[in-house]
C-alpha cells in the first residue's frame, strides 16, 4: 500500500446510508452512487472510526479514492457514521408500487408558463451528468435563503401541479430531480419556503426526490414515498416567518 495514503476521511459531499444488507454511498458532488456489499461496508465503517486506511484492502481502497469517496487525510481521525435506514420488507407481490402517467390537474395559464420558466431553469442547471446535482443544491440554498414565510400544504401542492402540468408538455423527460427544483423555484417566485428532501430506498436501491412542508408533510406523493429515508434535505422545518 506504499502508493496509498495512511488516512483518508470521507468528503462532506458524500452520504453513506447503511441498510444492513448493504451500505450505499452517494456523492451529492458528482451524483454517483456506490453499494458496498457486507464484508466492505464493515471496512468501510472500521476505517470511519480511525481514518486509518490499513483497516481495508488495497483494491477498494484505490477505488474508492479513485471515485472520490475517500480522500487522503494529513492524519487520523473518524468521520460521520452512516445513516442507519430500514431496509424494506419482503411484500411477496403484495405491495406495489404506482406505475405509468397520470395527467396532471388542471390550473390558470400563468401559474402554469411559470412554472414552465422554473422548469427551464431546472433543466439548465440538472443537465451535466456529473455536476447536475452540485449545481442543484447551490440553487436550492439560494432559494431557501431568500424566502419570507413557509408555504402551506395548499400552496405547495399548487405549485407541484403547476410543475408537472409544465412536464406534461415539456419535449424532454421530467423526472423527480428537475421537478422538485422547480417547484421549490416557482415558491421563491412567491417568497414562500418548502423543504426539498432527497432520498432511498431499498430492493431494488432507488433515489428520490421530492417536496415537504416545513411541518414534515409530503407534498402530492404516493404513499409510497414513505419508503425512502431522508438522506438529503434543505430547509428549515421550523422556519419563521420574517
Amino acid at each position: 500500500m506504499d502508493d496509498l495514503p495512511s488516512f483518508v476521511t470521507c468528503p462532506p459531499t458524500v452520504r453513506a446510508v447503511d441498510f444492513g444488507h448493504v451500505l450505499v454511498l452517494i456523492d451529492y458532488r458528482t451524483g454517483s452512487v456506490q453499494a458496498l456489499q457486507p464484508p466492505a461496508a464493515e471496512r468501510w465503517k472500521a476505517v470511519s472510526r480511525t481514518g486509518a486506511l490499513d483497516r481495508i484492502a488495497p483494491a477498494l481502497a484505490r477505488r474508492l479514492l479513485t471515485l472520490g469517496l475517500l480522500t487522503p487525510a494529513s492524519g487520523p481521525g473518524p468521520w460521520t457514521p452512516a445513516l442507519t435506514a430500514s431496509s424494506a420488507q419482503a411484500s411477496w407481490g403484495s405491495t406495489e408500487h404506482p406505475a405509468g402517467i397520470t395527467r396532471p390537474p388542471r390550473g390558470p395559464l400563468a401559474e402554469t408558463l411559470t412554472a414552465a420558466a422554473a422548469l427551464a431553469t431546472a433543466f439548465g442547471v440538472t443537465r451535466h451528468s456529473r455536476t447536475g446535482m452540485l449545481h442543484a443544491l447551490a440553487l436550492l440554498s439560494v432559494a431557501r435563503a431568500t424566502t419570507v414565510r413557509a408555504a402551506t400544504l395548499q400552496e405547495a401542492t399548487s405549485a407541484v401541479n403547476a410543475v408537472r402540468r409544465a412536464g406534461w408538455y415539456s419535449p424532454g423527460r421530467t423526472a423527480c430531480l428537475e421537478e422538485s427544483v422547480a417547484a421549490v423555484l416557482l415558491l421563491r417566485t412567491r417568497r414562500l419556503g418548502v423543504r426539498w428532501c432527497h432520498g432511498i430506498a431499498s430492493d431494488p436501491i432507488r433515489l428520490h426526490a421530492w417536496v415537504q412542508t416545513m411541518d414534515g408533510d409530503d407534498v402530492a406523493e404516493p404513499s409510497s414515498t414513505r419508503a425512502y429515508t431522508p438522506v438529503l434535505t434543505i430547509g428549515d422545518r421550523h422556519h419563521q416567518s420574517r
